[in-house]
């Protein structure tokens, strides 16, 4: 893109700011959602006069316009407006739903050019932070609404998503596709992100166990919510740990593969906007965002009423597939590429951040907002959690792939998702419910 290089907010010292070698370290999120996006042209902007106006032009162009998933902006307004005239409220989920998937790409794109300015290594640290941006800001506005089984939800059903549907998916593609090759990938990364995933599992464990090991339900709720948030601390001292080993002391195990075609094409690859308009897209990409978080979160019951399914089915299930829909087509997409460290980052890497540091920062929300929220997730779920967990860990043990791995993992989301399909699980008061499995449990421990 040579016109890039005439434009005053893409200078650095009067040069254009391309990626150099280091800044091309690209982390595997960026990498999976670059594939749905697609080259602008700027023959029609560069012949503007107005620099103001070109800027813009541009900008808009670039964020609009530069994804494959450009054609589903306009059920943003069309959400906007079907809440402003009162129209039906499962319409308004359903439109919001669609909205946010654009968006949770373009935060990607928008925080990856942010990188490009200011390294890698800052540039990683924000993607850490903001690579689950839409299951955080739903999580909050659910945890302003005191929906909290809605949050339990929908963050088990995103960590459930990248285990088994995202890297299911991605095996069984990846596995038809190269049949006569074996795929093979760098088991380390698999192994940190399998450790990390099993002492979330543990710090949900726990408060599990210990209500059905007191004799008395109502008297384990104060000790297991000190429990979680005790816990809850611990995780996110992992997860920095973690942020750690990632960007600085063990950086390599971390990085996108890169082939000779990458290094040829990356040598081209310039920012397309500037820092500042960068920063400033992003902080609206982000408002928008929580835009419709809220009105996935005011009219999720009304839809679960209207289409019959309940809304645990709609949390864990419908919110992660399609809001993270962009990036899980890009984890499919190098997995079809035999570029499997790339798609192990994405799903793996997803669920670490949501397991280990999106569910502990919302505890510990919750605990300033005055709400009690803890890491008991009843049996059914942490049951579910638990045996994901571990079959994905048995899957990565050996460092090899083929198509019946990605299969027996979707055959698992399945049989998951049609065991909350049936489920019947009381939106409202969901700690009770965690205590009240206890009751319908109760004979089988005591005997």
């Amino acid at each position: 893109m040579a016109s890039n290089q005439a434009e005053p907010w893409l200078l650095e010292n009067g040069k254009p700011k391309v990626l150099t070698k280091e800044n091309r370290r690209k982390s595997v999120h960026n990498r999976s959602s670059s594939s749905l996006r697609k080259k602008s042209d700027r023959t029609l902007v560069s012949k503007i006069p107005c620099s103001l106006l070109r800027q813009f032009l541009a900008n808009l162009q670039e964020v609009i316009l530069g994804t494959k998933l450009s054609v589903l902006f306009p059920a943003i307004p069309a959400a906007i407006v079907a809440d402003s005239v009162g129209f039906g409220r499962p319409w308004v989920f359903a439109l919001s739903l669609i909205g946010l998937m654009p968006l949770a790409e373009r935060v990607s794109f928008l925080t990856e050019q942010i990188a490009y300015f200011t390294g890698p290594t800052v540039g990683g640290l924000l993607n850490a932070t903001c690579g689950n941006a839409t299951e955080l800001i739903i999580a909050i506005f659910a945890l302003s609404q005191h929906k909290i089984a809605v949050v339990k939800y929908s963050l088990l059903g995103s960590i459930l998503s990248n285990l088994l549907l995202v890297l299911g998916t991605s095996l069984f593609c990846g596995g038809i596709a190269n049949l006569r090759r074996e795929q093979k990938y760098d088991r380390r990364q698999a192994d940190v992100n399998s450790l990390m995933l099993l002492l979330a599992l543990l710090c949900h464990l726990l408060p599990l166990l210990f209500t059905f090991a007191a004799e008395e339900s109502m008297a384990t709720a104060v000790p297991t919510l000190h429990l979680s948030r005790a816990s809850s601390v611990v995780m996110l001292i992992a997860y920095a740990a973690y942020i750690v080993f990632q960007l600085w002391t063990h950086r390599e195990l971390f990085e996108a593969q890169e082939s000779e075609d990458d290094d040829d094409v990356a040598e081209e690859e310039e920012a397309v906007i500037g820092f500042w308009s960068g920063f400033v897209w992003l902080v609206g990409m982000t408002g928008i965002i929580a835009l419709l978080s809220e009105y996935v979160v005011g009219t999720i019951e009304e839809a679960s009423d209207s289409w019959g399914l309940s809304v645990s089915f709609i949390s864990i299930i419908l919110l992660p597939i399609v809001g993270n829909a962009a990036e899980h087509a890009g984890a499919v997409i190098f997995a079809f590429k035999n570029k499997l460290d790339i798609t192990l980052g994405v799903a793996l890497g997803s669920a670490t951040q949501i397991a280990m540091f999106v569910v502990p920062f919302c505890v510990l929300v919750a605990w300033i907002m005055g709400i009690d929220m803890d890491l008991n997730f009843s049996l059914l779920e942490t049951g579910s959690l638990a045996l994901s967990i571990l079959a994905t860990a048995f899957t990565l043990q050996d460092g090899t792939s083929h198509y019946l791995k990605g299969l027996i993992l979707l055959l698992c989301y399945i049989i998951i998702g049609a065991c909350f399909f049936v489920s019947n699980a009381t939106l409202h008061a969901p700690n009770t419910v965690n205590l009240g499995l206890k009751t319908s449990t109760g004979l089988v421990f005591g005997a």
